[in-house]
């Protein structure tokens, strides 16, 4: 690794990050667990884990709502920060996510067209879809962005990924009206892990945590990429496989996400600067500490989500999205000065 990557880490940052993040993580999901519509102590969710009772109803809404709830919003939290992550060190671009470069529309566009004309498909096939329409997106958006006369600057990539996004988002919608499930599909573009099953959760966790290993095992050669391909290739760095390598953990994580809660965006954006901020440009620290800052990030939006207007729920993309755009429109106007 280079002296410049050495000097710009912190890892004692990153180290009190990742233990700090993992005690506030089970905190944060035991609160979630406890508040809603009903109200429940967390010393009767402490209770539920160890001793579940099927005939208490607080039990029997911890265990079958609130905990798959919970633990899908740590899950989609991780996977959109650590996909946003590699993008951002993957291509060099600060604006880099899954929401902005089109890989949530794409996903989204896929499963719509699952949604309105094969309903009642097994759920690890919407995965598998959701994954060729991620892989879709990201296509366009490169494919278009390369047709740029001065190549791929950030701002190019980010303006190809808004309007191949708008333009996907839009075939979503007209795929909605025309086969009348505009109002399923509505809240599942707002974005949401209410009724979250079990089921859903143990599809996902293999793809998961499949692809958070393979990050943290692809995060130093992130780090390489960062610093340039021409500088990666010096270090005796393979650029093609690795990128190669890369782009399929961000689908897979992306993908995954999106099949369970919708087209969240921002999450990969927010997160990755934030971390970086902390702990430095090393990946092998960016990637764990995103993981946990991600979890926390949606876990407690999650929260914020039923709170604001209880009883009735506020979309968890809609809460994000208000941190989240003046976050891009501030990262925005600083590239444009970088250029």
């Amino acid at each position: 690794m280079s002296e410049k990557v050495k000097k710009r880490t912190r890892p004692l940052t990153g180290a009190f990050l990742i233990i700090g993040g993992m005690i506030a993580l089970v905190f944060s999901l035991a609160l979630s667990i406890s508040v809603g519509a009903a109200d429940i102590s967390l010393s009767t969710v402490w209770g539920s884990v160890l001793h579940f009772n099927p005939d208490l109803q607080s039990h029997q809404i911890i265990r079958e709502l609130r905990m798959p709830r919970a633990l899908a919003s740590a899950m989609v939290g991780a996977c959109f920060a650590v996909a946003g992550a590699i993008m951002q060190g993957m291509t060099r671009n600060p604006l880099a996510d899954s929401g902005l470069l089109g890989i949530n529309a794409g996903s989204g566009v896929v499963l719509a067209i699952c949604f309105a004309f094969f309903p009642g498909l097994p759920y690890l096939h919407l995965i598998l879809y959701s994954f060729l329409g991620a892989g879709l997106g990201a296509g366009l958006v490169f494919g278009i962005g390369a047709l740029a006369k001065n190549g791929l600057t950030p701002v190019r990539l980010a303006l190809a990924g808004a309007a191949v996004g708008t333009l996907l988002v839009a075939i979503s919608e007209g795929i909605a009206i025309y086969a009348n499930v505009g109002q399923d599909l509505a809240f599942w573009f707002a974005g949401g892990v209410a009724g979250t099953k079990w089921l859903q959760l143990k599809l996902m966790l293999p793809f998961i945590l499949a692809a958070l290993a393979a990050a943290i095992v692809l995060s130093r050669s992130v780090t390489l990429l960062s610093l340039g391909d021409e500088i990666a290739a010096g270090l005796g760095q393979r650029t093609a496989l690795v990128k190669v390598a890369c782009t399929i953990v961000v689908l897979i994580l992306a993908g995954t996400s999106v099949s369970a809660v919708g087209p969240i965006g921002f999450i990969g954006l927010i997160i990755p600067h934030l971390v970086r901020y902390l702990v430095g440009v090393d990946y092998r620290w960016i990637i764990p500490c995103s993981a946990i800052v991600g979890a926390l990030f949606v876990v407690f939006a999650d929260i914020g989500a039923r709170l604001i207007n209880a009883p009735a729920e506020t979309p968890i993309g809609l809460l994000i999205a208000l941190i989240g755009v003046p976050f891009f429109l501030y990262l925005a106007r600083n590239v444009r000065r970088e250029l």
